[in-house]
């Protein structure tokens, strides 16, 4: 039988915080009421690398990380204390950025093609001249090429500090199985797949039995041994056929649990078929953040989005232009190499077409596509969706369409499934590291997984989506914050008390922008709202540099106005100086005083609600390391910094003070309700309320627990509190397990101590 966890802890793994670390800190976790401890990348990775996701090897533990022995001390301190283990694993890619530590991708550098490792990596041979195409050759630096001996005594071709292995019996570089060329080339030239447009990680083909096998030879020595329960899989999107890797995971581990990274379009559902629990949980967040969004401020703020723009904003036009230049830009490699493929299977027809007018027409569709990608013949319905947006955006197309849409309906042919792993490329990098810093109207909804433009949702909404998690994925997980986030949860928590502001908001920003002049008010915006939910008055001595890396990556992401690979010195300096101004500038200083004693106090009932949300709507929720106190972190790689938990287990002990000790009770509560009475979180029911303030109370019963929140803080406080509301609970004698109080669901009482409650019969 599937064991399938309460709940679970993300512990970020690396080099600084090994297995061996984590192994301390289970006692803290149990006590904190987790059920599972839930591990980033384990295997072999790049030197140094602090996330593990550039594996170089697939046959051990990454030594740096605690290797072996550190996996296996872990899993059995987690075993005596009764915990369970998940570990996020990595099927689609390798890291490459040094050869000699991969030794495949080494191996089929020095042979090419007669590798026996060469069917591992996708590489389109024909094209290249038969070459890897590898760049990283910087702007005329092609002198810096040479040749040398190894300690082997074999030649290798050395580019600065990196190193290449030299065919056996060659001395020129003309007779290697790769090509170094400029780093610009990979745009239009790359013939291997990478993960997105990171020309440092090739893709594998997993799809081949053999290679599968090769590839979890590892995870399958976790199971087989008794190591490891569950497994969380990194970007299944990118997979040539996810149902059947899936397949083939499930029989490796005996069916364990299993989750999906995989991000869903509103409206969008995961596969029925799939053998997995379920998605991290980008999903439930958007969610819970909407839910607790006043709709009420989206009209004040798209004003003032517009106005700062100068413009009235589109978001879905912003997101297919977005998507189009990715598609005509940083992966014009990939639509090259559909060309070629669709080339190839009207050859076999005895048809051609012009290849110019083929990648146009794969680059519309690519910025048509309305979700991450299609599982043909599963989401038939959404490539007809990107053939009907695309004729109408481009008509003069209309024969190269035709052509088109036989072959990319046809489920077995390879550009048709070259085109659903090339979708969620353009989808990621146009919208969520493009678009999402190009739209500031309310930046706690630019989250993953979400669309701004959907700026909230209601109750019965709410209600509704999570009685079909509960029927559909009730082991799906639920996330608030993950090392992926492009904020904290606490920093949306912070910022989502706008919509309530929007008019102090706005002239705050004003001011802000008056005293601190930024070439681009919007993005001043954006920055701004950043600010404001990670600052604090007695702020931390990383605060500084943390935001500089924000903004650096904030506005280079955003790309309109800098990029990551032509920097505009003089507009990065106006930004950079907006956050010196945070630190230096008494009037600056005085702006962020006001607005954050107006929203501090609402802001943390956001936080304690969307909390308790995540730890108790239907689903396995994940408390990302750290976050059972205030997680108030931007953008990775921010949201890895170090966790100091053995303040946190002061602070659950009562022997050290925190001003978020709410929070972590909260959390501890839940966790520990839900791991010692699972049977009270079997259904979902949505519990109603009556009284003039039943609007700003969001509350239902999971088969037993009661979950109450409190919604829209700052309007309960302007219509004065809760008066005579109450809820209308089922019978019995209820008590909050946070207080300790009984209640009879009047919620001026219940509510009085903390924002939210989590209910139990008193018997």
């Amino acid at each position: 039988m599937t064991r399938t966890p309460h709940s679970t802890y993300r512990l970020q793994v690396s080099p600084d915080f090994t297995l061996h670390d984590g192994a301390r800190v289970l006692p803290y976790l149990r006590d904190l009421g987790v059920d599972w401890v839930y591990l980033s990348p384990l295997l072999a990775s790049e030197p140094g690398s602090t996330h593990g996701y550039d594996v170089v090897a697939f046959d051990h533990v990454d030594p740096e990380r605690g290797g072996e022995e550190g996996l296996a001390a872990l899993s059995a301190e987690a075993r005596r204390l009764g915990m369970g283990v998940l570990v996020d694993i990595v099927p689609n890619h390798v890291g490459v950025a040094t050869p000699s530590e991969d030794p495949w991708w080494w191996d089929v550098l020095r042979l090419g093609r007669g590798s026996e490792h060469a069917s591992a990596f996708d590489v389109d041979w024909a094209a290249g001249d038969g070459r890897i195409v590898i760049p990283v050759i910087g702007d005329d630096d092609e002198g810096s090429i040479t040749i040398a001996a190894s300690d082997t005594g074999e030649g290798e071709v050395r580019y600065h500090d990196q190193r290449f292995p030299m065919a056996p019996g060659t001395t020129t570089l003309e007779e290697q199985h790769y090509e170094l060329v400029n780093w610009r080339a990979a745009d239009e030239d790359l013939n291997y797949r990478r993960f997105f447009a990171v020309n440092t990680l090739a893709a594998v083909r997993v799809e081949d039995p053999e290679v599968f096998a090769e590839t979890h030879v590892e995870v399958k020595r976790w199971f087989d041994e008794g190591l490891v329960d569950g497994l969380r899989v990194d970007h299944p999107d990118g997979l040539r056929d996810p149902k059947r890797y899936l397949d083939d995971l499930a029989a490796l581990t005996g069916g364990a649990y299993v989750l999906v990274e995989k991000i869903l379009e509103p409206g969008e559902e995961l596969p029925q078929d799939w053998a997995t629990a379920g998605t991290t949980g980008y999903d439930a967040l958007a969610f819970i953040d909407r839910v607790l969004t006043d709709p009420a401020g989206e009209a004040p703020l798209t004003v003032l989005e517009d106005r700062l723009r100068g413009t009235t904003v589109d978001w879905h036009a912003m997101v297919h232009d977005n998507k189009r230049a990715v598609a005509d830009g940083i992966l014009h490699s990939e639509v090259l190499r559909i060309t070629r493929e669709v080339a190839r299977v009207l050859e076999t027809k005895g048809e051609k077409a012009d290849d110019d007018a083929v990648a146009d027409a794969i680059g519309e569709l690519l910025a048509c596509f309305p979700v991450y990608r299609s599982y043909l013949p599963e989401g038939r319905d959404h490539l007809d969706q990107a053939f009907a947006m695309a004729r109408e955006e481009r008509p003069e197309l209309a024969e190269t369409y035709d052509v088109l849409e036989p072959v990319l309906h046809d489920e077995w042919s390879q550009p048709a499934r070259r085109f659903q792993q090339t979708s969620g490329m353009v989808m990621a990098k146009g919208v969520e590291d493009c678009s999402f810093y190009r739209w500031s109207r309310l930046t706690s909804l630019n989250e993953v997984g979400g669309d701004p433009s959907i700026f909230s949702v209601g109750v019965d909404t709410f209600h509704d989506a999570m009685a079909v998690r509960q029927r559909d994925w009730p082991h799906a997980m639920v996330t608030l914050s993950t090392h992926d986030t492009k904020r904290g949860e606490d920093v949306r928590a912070r910022i989502t008390v706008l919509a309530e502001e929007p008019g102090h908001w706005e002239r705050a920003l004003d001011e802000l922008l008056r005293l601190v002049p930024v070439p681009d008010p919007a993005f001043g915006s954006l920055l701004w709202q950043a600010v404001l939910g990670a600052w604090t008055p007695d702020h931390l001595p990383d605060l500084p540099e943390r935001l500089h890396g924000y903004a650096e990556k904030a506005m280079r992401e955003a790309g309109d106005r800098t990029t990551w690979t032509e920097p505009d010195e003089a507009y990065e300096a106006a930004v950079h100086a907006a956050v010196d101004a945070v630190f230096t500038s008494d009037e600056v200083r005085e702006v962020l005083v006001g607005l954050a004693a107006r929203i501090d106090e609402p802001a943390q009932a956001n936080s304690l609600a969307a909390k308790l949300l995540a730890l108790t709507i239907p689903g396995v929720p994940d408390v990302y390391q750290g976050s059972e106190l205030w997680e108030t972190s931007l953008v990775d790689p921010d949201n890895r910094r170090p966790v100091d938990f053995e303040h946190r287990a002061e602070v659950l002990a009562g022997t050290a003070e925190d001003d978020a000790a709410a929070k972590l009770h909260v959390t501890c509560s839940a966790l520990t309700l839900r791991r010692e009475r699972p049977e009270l979180f079997t259904g979902y029911t949505p519990v109603t309320a009556t009284g003039d303030a039943a609007g700003h109370v969001l509350a239902y019963d999971r088969g037993g627990a009661i979950t109450v929140v409190t919604r829209l803080p700052v309007g309960l406080a302007a219509a004065g509190g809760w008066g005579d509301t109450a809820l209308d609970l089922p019978e019995g004698r209820w008590h909050d397990v946070l207080t300790g109080l009984d209640t009879d669901g009047r919620l001026d009482g219940l509510l009085a101590v903390h924002p939210v409650a989590l209910l139990v019969r008193k018997d």
